[in-house]
Parts: structure tokens; C-alpha cells; sequence
């Protein structure tokens, strides 16, 4: 049975029969428990107090207190329980639903919104889990409360139980209509939820084009419409809900009244005990309860089926394709492909493709052109089991391709899109990702993923290397990192400055101790390194008493205060009347957020003069003169004092702060003067702070900032590329540069892939489909994000290491890249216009000599 087929209550019996049936005993001693104080409150009145039995008053209350605490007890258990098998239906649901999902055929996610598919699979089923937790528990243990009570209700007396028990038929013909009601209105509240889910979910999607095209009002207005559907929903579903709640109280107090009157009576009469009369008082109280609760499981119940069905029913389509061969293992292909009078319909009256055939024997390569809508894409994808196709036949080594599994196809076909999609994660398990596929459906087999080198020289083959060398290079490793590593850094470093510093003097701005920083803030020039405390860093840095404190012993304080002064009025002159465009904030000490607050600062200092500064505006003036750097900051200078007073305040901070003295490591920077500098175990780092020191890994900053040890100057943009080109060349030399590419491979790509560029992605998919090494290679226009020398760099690798070993069936766009195709296949409008060679098409100069000569 197909999972959207199965019945609510299925999913509650089938899972945890265990649990369950450790549920239903302690639901029947939890009733027992329950109804056992009400005979006790009996016997307490009656015989106890009534025959001032003293000895009897303290067993019937140690009863009563037993049977109180170990009830209590039991429903905790219970509820735990419920809720843990609630949970455990609940994960399996969602991910035998989201299994089933992931398996339907691809023109059900073309019209399904993905906010639809998230809310449904999120906040409808988790109503949906916590009743299942409860389906059985909770009409057992009130439905046996409810009788248990019921029972001794008449059996103290049988008049007053079944007048006092007479109004509940009356609620059970009435509640229901209301809930048809209900039913009906949360159905379409099911809908308006997955509509209101897919209008957030489509504007974050496309927040691009949002912001790009101002369309804020249109997208406003959509949530609105949507909104305001779904709180008259819910302001109507309120109007039967609390009804039901209105009804169910009104009968529930009808209970006492009649009790009162009759069972008074009875009492005044003589024909009723007073202890029989204070049981069966707290008996229909508690009566009340187990009632009240079977009422709210059927509007669960309701609410519940509800949910279920639409949520199935949205997901009722099936698989095109079978997951998994039965009884053999996947098929090993050749690669001959037959395609037969092919033709594929959208909706069943849109042609896009009609009567195509064409034959690829094993390792040819075929080329397929045409103009924008002629049908490319779709052949494409037909091919490599994206799309089921309607008419006619394609064989892959003589079978039908319909007859293949998933895993037949996965095993033997790489197939790649014009726009590929990056998972989040790194750039490694993105590679692995048709591999990791393949590991875990043929799970127990000897397949295992690509060893590191084929992964790399795979990614040297598609023209990836530079990127991830690049991401590898800004790795910034944290404190655990490999030791080892970490030394033979400082020692590419030290390599470094013996070379090239005085090379790189005029393009780079090195550490120097007795030096003043311009690349750098103020901040970074008197800390002169890295805080490793939290009260250290930079937002705290005002009102950090210990820094404040030394800033006072130093006399900087007056100094920082009037550059702080002096930065906002002449930013807040430049810029105040420019807007809040970025570009204009590049150079700015100011973050533009912040902008209308030192603007509010600055007339209060124009207004009141040189009036003292409050607490706030000091901080906010320091903060300003720390983040100051000069070789970016140009509305103000630096003075020569300022810096010289900077610089004597950084040996001081170093000596009293942070307990060191560098000047022996800036001594031995050619690493010769002082070799035991080298071993970290003879040196004493600070606890608190990472100072600018020759021999010391600067955790925080990334790995060419620790080669480098200093600033490229901002003037000097072009330098980068050099500093990285002599980095690169040392790190080869020094057989680091594998690790280098390895820790790039774990590169974070972020959410979609949204931390790479269109032409990365499209390397990264030509490598995951490469790393598979199919007998297929299905290319959409894989190479269409790419510059020239990556698609060179590909076309040659196509032509060279895959020609005769990979059959090839490649759309492409540039009409330059299919001269060395085995054949070219010209679609018009969803027919084959022209097949052949590149020679023999161009010679018949017909419709692909005229599309070539277009171009």
C-alpha cells in the first residue's frame, strides 16, 4: 500500500505495539486508582467521622492519599509515554512521506510550490504526530474513567445516576453538527495555509528580483490577501469551536443543578446517606473530566483526519520509475543509445517533442543544437530519466529506458544542467554528493566513494583548482587545528619575508612593532594583536574598566576623544545629505546604519559647545577614533604625535597588559638570530591576547594573512595576485600546497550555494557528474556559466580522455565547441531538422549551415 493510501489510525497501531501495551495497563490500574478515593471519602464520612472511628479516619485517609499520589504518578508516565510515541509516529510519517515526495516525477515540483510541500510535511503533521500519541491512550483511559464512574454512580443510586447521566445524549446530538461545521471550515483553512507558506517562501526565494524591481507593495499585497483569508478563517472556525466549548459547559452545568435538586430531596427524605451523597457529588465532578476530555480527542480526532487527508491526498502521485532492481544488480552499460520515434506532451496538448530518433553508438559523442523552445532540454532530460516520455521508445544497450531502475540509470548516467543546484555544505560533499548516492543504495557492496585524489584531480581537470586553492587559502584554523601544520605555516612566513619582504616593501604593509600600522585601526595598532577575551573586543572595548584605565595612564583618552570629534563632524558633513547608498560608505568610519546617530551627537556638540560628554557619547567617539585607519579613512590625518604616542602606548599595553616582550621575536624574524623562538614550548604566549609576533600563528586571521604578516596597501590593489602567486609557489615548495586544496574542499558554500559564482557551481556539477565515471554524459548546457578558458578546458577534456571511453549527448548553445562531435543533431520546434557531421551539415548548407553563419 502506498503511503498517502493508509489510514489515520494505521500509523498509531503499527508502531511501539509495546509501549502500547504497557499504555493500556496503566490506564486500567491509573482508572482503578481513580475511582477508589471516592469510595474512601465514602467510608471516611460514613464510618470514620460518622462512628468517630479514629484508627479507621487515619487508614481511609492513607488510602485516599495513596490512591491520590500514585494516580497522579501514572498520569505523568502516561503522558510521557503518549507524547514519546506521538514523537516516534510523527518522525516516521515525515520521513516515509518525505521519501515518497522525493520520488515523485518531476512535473509535479514544476506546479508545486515548495512552501506547500514544507508546511505540509512541518506544522500540518505536527498536530497530526501528537494525536496519534494519544489516539489510543486517551479514549481508553477516559472512556474506562468515564464508565467506572458512571458504574458506581448507579450503584450508590440508580435513580439519581441515571437522571444526573440523562444530559449527555443530548450533547452528543448536538456537539457534531457543530463540528461538520468546523471540519469544513479547517479544510480550507489546510489550503489557505499552504498558500500563505508558498507566498513567504516565493518571495524569499526571489528576493532578488523583489529588491532589484522595488516591488515591495506587490508582494505586500499578496501576503495581505492571503492573510486577511486566513484570519476570517480562523475568526469563523473560532465562532463553532468555542460554540461546541459554549454547549459542552452549559450541559456539563446543567449536571449539578439536577443533582442538587434531586439528590437533596432524596437526602431531606432520609432515603440518601450523607457520606453516599458527598461520593457521588465528587463522582459526577469527576465525572465531568474524563468527558471533557473524549470531547476535545474528537475535535483532535476532527482536526486531525482533516489535516491527514489533505496532506495525503496532495501527495497521492506515483514514482515514474522503479527505485531499485528486484532479485539482480544494477545493470553495467555500455552506453549504445536508440531512440525511436520519440515525442514527449505537456498536459497532453503540448507537443515538445514529436517523432525524434537518432542512434549514439558506445563512446560517440553527439551534439545537440538548435534554437531557444526546439526541444534541446527536454531531450536532454528524457534521456537521462528525468522525464518520462509518452511515445515511441529509447533503448540504452537494446533495454527500455521506462524498464530501467533509478539505480540502473544513477549507476551508469552522469547527468548535467544548464543551472545546477549546490546543496549547502562544503564544497567536497558536493562533489561526493552522486557518489555518497550510490554508496547508500547499494549499501553492502564493495562500491566506495572516490579516494582524495581522484577527487583533486578531477578538480584540477574542470578548471576548480584556483577556486579552492583561493577558498583554501583564507581558511581561517581554530585553536584544535593539526599542531604540525600550524608550524610549518610560521615557517613558509618566515620563508616568505627572507625573500621577498623587502621586495613586497612598497605594495605591503608588514607587522613591525616599532612601527605605526596605517593599513590597520587605531585598536588593532595599540593592542597590536587579537583579544582572546570577550571584554576585549571591539564594542566593549569603551567600557572595558581595564583598557579605560590604561588609556588614562597613557593619556590617550583626551587625544582619541577629540579624533572621535573630529571623524564625526567631518563624515557626518560629508555624508549626511548623500542618502544611504553603499558606495558612498566605503570610505567611511561611520557604518551607515549608524549614521543618524552620530549626526544627532554632532549638533548636540555644535549646540552646547564643549559641555562635558555624557557616558554614551563618550563610547560612541571612542568607538569612532579605535575603528579609524587611516589608509582607508581619508576625511581626517593622523597626526605624527598621535602616532608616535599610539606606538609608545602599544609596548606599554604589550609589557603591562599582556605580559610580554616581543622585541626578541622581531630580533630573530629571519629565524636565524634566535632559533629556539621556533619551538612554541619555549616561548610564552599570552593567555589573554594573540600579539603580532613573527613566531606565533594568528588564529582568527586566515592562512595567507599568517604567510603574508601584514596588510596589502590599499593603493596597491593589483599586489594581491602577486603576494598570492609567491604564497602559492612557497607552499609547493614546501609540500603543503595538497593541505592547502584539502582544507578548500571544505569550504562552507553556504545556502544554495549562494557563497560561489554561477561559473564555480557549474564546475562543481561537471566535477560531481565526472567523479561518478558514468558510461553516459548527459551535458544540458553544462559549460554555458563558464569563460572561455574553462570551456576550452572542458571541451578538450571531452575530447581527449572521454572520447571512445564515455558516450556523450551534450546541448550546446556556442555553435564554435561541436566541430569535433561525432554528430550534431538540429532541432526545430520539437523535430530533428538536420543530422549528420559538422563537415557534411556545413557542405549540405541548409538549416545548420544558416544557424552557424547567424552566428
Amino acid at each position: 500500500m502506498m503511503i498517502t493510501e493508509r489510514p489515520l489510525f494505521s500509523w498509531a497501531l503499527k508502531y511501539n505495539r509495546g509501549l502500547q501495551g504497557l499504555l493500556v495497563l496503566l490506564i486500567v490500574v491509573a482508572v482503578f486508582l481513580r475511582v477508589l478515593p471516592l469510595e474512601m471519602q465514602k467510608r471516611i464520612v460514613n464510618t470514620a467521622i460518622g462512628l468517630e472511628d479514629l484508627h479507621a479516619l487515619f487508614i481511609y485517609c492513607g488510602f485516599y492519599l495513596a490512591a491520590v499520589v500514585l494516580a497522579g504518578l501514572l498520569k505523568y508516565v502516561i503522558n510521557v509515554l503518549q507524547g514519546y510515541i506521538g514523537q516516534k509516529v510523527l518522525f516516521e510519517m515525515r520521513t516515509q512521506l518525505y521519501d515518497h515526495i522525493l520520488q515523485l516525477p518531476l512535473p509535479f515540483f514544476r506546479k508545486t510550490p515548495a512552501g506547500m510541500v514544507i508546511s505540509s510535511l512541518t506544522s500540518e503533521l505536527a498536530s497530526v504526530g501528537v494525536f496519534l500519541g494519544s489516539a489510543l491512550a486517551v479514549p481508553i483511559i477516559n472512556g474506562l474513567t468515564l464508565l467506572a464512574f458512571a458504574g458506581y454512580m448507579l450503584h450508590l443510586n440508580p435513580l439519581l445516576a441515571v437522571v444526573s447521566l440523562s444530559i449527555y445524549p443530548l450533547e452528543i446530538l448536538v456537539i457534531p453538527v457543530l463540528q461538520k461545521r468546523f471540519n469544513e471550515l479547517n479544510r480550507d483553512r489546510v489550503d489557505t495555509t499552504r498558500l500563505f507558506s508558498n507566498v513567504i517562501g516565493e518571495a524569499v526565494s526571489g528576493i532578488h528580483e523583489v529588491h532589484g524591481n522595488g516591488s515591495y507593495p506587490i508582494e505586500n499585497e499578496k501576503f495581505g490577501r492571503q492573510a486577511a483569508r486566513l484570519f476570517n478563517l480562523r475568526h469563523r472556525m473560532n465562532i463553532y469551536k468555542f460554540g461546541i466549548k459554549f454547549t459542552n459547559n452549559f450541559f456539563q452545568n446543567m449536571g449539578p443543578f439536577i443533582l442538587f435538586l434531586l439528590g437533596g430531596y432524596l437526602a431531606i427524605e432520609g432515603r440518601f446517606d450523607l457520606g453516599a451523597l458527598v461520593a457521588f457529588l465528587s463522582a459526577y465532578e469527576k465525572l465531568y473530566d474524563p468527558w471533557k476530555e473524549l470531547m476535545d480527542y474528537y475535535q483532535a480526532f476532527q482536526d486531525s483526519r482533516v489535516r491527514y487527508r489533505r496532506v495525503m491526498e496532495y501527495f497521492e502521485g506515483r514514482p515514474e520509475f522503479v527505485l531499485k532492481p528486484t532479485g539482480r544488480k544494477p545493470y553495467e552499460l555500455q552506453g549504445a543509445i536508440e531512440v525511436q520515434d520519440l515525442s514527449y506532451l505537456v498536459d497532453e496538448n503540448t507537443t515538445l517533442l514529436e517523432g525524434v530518433s537518432l542512434s549514439v553508438q558506445p563512446g560517440e559523442q553527439l551534439a545537440v543544437v538548435g534554437f531557444s523552445g526546439s526541444g534541446k532540454s527536454t531531450l536532454a532530460m528524457i534521456l537521462g530519466q528525468l522525464y518520462s516520455y509518452h511515445r515511441g521508445h529509447v533503448l540504452i544497450d537494446g533495454t527500455e529506458l521506462k524498464g530501467l531502475s533509478k539505480l540502473d540509470v544513477n549507476e551508469n548516467v552522469g547527468y548535467i544542467s544548464q543551472f545546477p543546484f549546490i546543496f549547502e555544505g562544503t564544497i567536497r560533499e558536493n562533489l561526493l554528493y552522486g557518489c555518497q548516492a550510490l554508496v547508500l543504495a547499494e549499501a553492502g557492496s564493495a562500491r566506495a566513494l572516490p579516494d582524495y585524489n581522484r577527487v583533486l584531480e578531477l578538480v584540477h581537470q574542470v578548471g576548480l583548482a584556483d577556486d579552492v586553492l583561493r577558498f583554501g587559502l583564507n581558511t581561517v584554523l581554530s585553536h584544535e587545528y593539526d599542531r604540525d601544520l600550524v608550524s610549518r605555516l610560521i615557517k613558509v612566513r618566515l620563508l616568505f619575508h627572507q625573500r621577498w619582504a623587502e621586495a613586497l616593501a612598497q605594495q605591503v604593509e608588514f607587522f613591525d612593532l616599532h612601527q605605526y600600522m596605517r593599513e590597520c585601526s587605531v585598536r588593532r595598532n595599540i593592542l597590536f594583536g587579537e583579544p582572546l577575551r570577550e571584554d576585549f573586543e571591539f564594542e566593549r572595548l569603551p567600557t572595558n574598566q581595564v583598557f579605560r584605565n590604561f588609556l588614562s595612564e597613557v593619556e590617550l583618552i583626551e587625544p582619541l576623544l577629540s579624533l572621535g570629534i573630529n571623524l564625526a563632524k567631518q563624515t557626518v558633513l560629508l555624508l549626511r545629505d548623500l542618502g544611504d547608498d553603499a558606495f558612498f560608505f566605503e570610505a567611511s568610519p561611520i557604518p551607515r546604519e549608524q549614521l543618524p546617530r552620530y549626526s544627532q551627537l554632532v549638533d548636540r556638540l555644535t549646540r552646547e559647545g564643549k559641555q562635558p560628554l555624557s557616558s554614551e557619547d563618550e563610547r560612541l567617539l571612542l568607538l569612532l577614533a579605535l575603528h579609524f585607519t587611516p589608509a582607508r579613512h581619508k576625511m581626517v590625518a593622523l597626526s605624527e604625535e598621535l602616532e608616535k604616542r599610539i606606538l609608545a602606548a602599544r609596548l606599554q599595553f604589550i609589557a603591562n597588559i599582556g605580559k610580554q616582550d616581543l622585541s626578541r621575536c622581531y630580533l630573530g624574524i629571519d629565524g636565524m638570530s634566535h632559533p629556539e623562538l621556533m619551538d612554541p614550548e619555549k616561548r610564552q604566549a599570552s593567555p589573554d591576547f594573540m600579539f603580532y609576533c613573527p613566531f606565533e600563528f594568528l588564529y582568527g586571521q586566515s592562512i595567507l594573512n599568517n604567510v603574508l604578516f601584514g596588510r596589502v596597501k590599499r593603493d596597491q590593489p593589483d599586489a594581491l595576485e602577486e603576494v598570492q602567486r609567491l604564497v602559492v609557489q612557497l607552499l609547493e615548495e614546501e609540500n603543503l600546497l595538497e593541505k592547502i586544496l584539502d582544507l578548500g574542499l571544505d569550504f562552507q558554500v553556504g545556502s544554495k550555494g549562494d557563497r560561489l559564482s554561477g561559473g564555480q557551481k557549474q564546475k562543481i556539477a561537471l566535477a560531481r557528474g565526472l567523479l561518478k565515471d558514468p558510461h553516459i554524459l548527459i551535458l544540458d548546457e553544462a559549460t554555458a556559466s563558464l569563460d572561455n578558458t574553462s570551456q576550452a578546458r572542458v571541451q578538450e577534456l571531452l575530447k581527449t580522455q572521454l572520447r571512445g571511453k564515455t558516450t556523450v549527448v551534450a546541448v550546446v548553445h556556442r555553435l564554435d565547441m561541436v566541430q569535433d562531435y561525432d554528430q550534431i543533431v538540429l532541432l526545430k520546434t520539437g523535430k530533428i531538422a538536420e543530422i549528420g557531421t559538422y563537415k557534411d551539415l556545413m557542405a549540405r548548407k541548409g538549416a545548420f549551415y544558416e544557424l552557424v553563419q547567424g552566428n
